[in-house]
């Protein structure tokens, strides 16, 4: 997990967008983003290509699914990979990689993810 250590913010974002910056030339990744006061919440951003997909974690029971921008049709099946294994997700829950990178981005900024968009709880 990148955690945003207490180095603050703009450190922990340059760092974060550097990692995010080598999976991106590779064409796929999974990064996963943590708070420094605490375990939860996280998100995580899984994509390969130009298809992503975000997950919340708010606590160790409760997952949910970011709702896509419809660059996927809802009922088109796309593969991403989540830590190292491929998984599919329904076009309802896949975004493109920048729309994904700028949730995530706005995650670290505010420490919110309450207004990042819908969320679908799994």
């Amino acid at each position: 997990m990148t955690g945003l250590y207490e180095k603050g913010a703009d450190s922990a974002l340059d760092e974060l967008t550097d990692a995010f910056g080598k999976l991106r030339s590779r064409g796929q990744g999974h990064l996963e983003v943590d708070l420094p006061d605490g375990l939860f919440p996280y998100v995580t951003l899984s994509f390969r290509a130009d298809h992503a997909v975000v997950h919340l974690f708010t606590d160790e029971e409760t997952v949910s699914l970011l709702v896509g921008d419809g660059t996927v049709p809802r009922d088109v099946a796309v593969d991403v990979p989540v830590m190292d294994e491929p998984a599919i997700f329904a076009g309802l829950f896949v975004m493109t990689v920048d729309k994904a990178w700028s949730v995530v981005r706005g995650f670290v900024r505010t420490r919110s993810f309450a207004e990042l968009g819908e969320w679908a709880a799994l």
